[in-house]
């Protein structure tokens, strides 16, 4: 179990780090680039929400193999989510 909290932590922390280089961008570079910005911001919080919900159920409880895979899974698909919100604020630094 503790590993499925220290899962849950640094989904947490990702997130909030992501959503932190957002806000970052908003006060550094105050253009028309708002709503890009809000909607990487609701698009991480919709993963890490996503991601604690699949963490909280995992497929095969009684299957140890199964639920490795599951969790192997979930943080593929997390830094996958991540790359892409990243790229997106990446392609808003470089127009300004």
């Amino acid at each position: 179990m503790a590993n499925v909290r220290r899962l849950k932590k640094e989904i947490e922390i990702m997130s909030s780090q992501l959503i932190g280089d957002c806000i970052d961008f908003l006060d550094t570079f105050e253009d028309k680039k708002e709503t890009s910005i809000l909607s990487i911001i609701e698009e991480a919080i919709a993963l890490n929400n996503n991601m604690i919900e699949r963490i909280c159920h995992p497929d095969g409880k009684d299957n140890p193999k199964l639920v490795k895979a599951h969790y192997r899974k979930i943080k593929t698909d997390f830094i996958t989510g991540l790359d892409q919100a990243y790229a997106k604020l990446e392609a808003l630094v470089k127009q300004s």
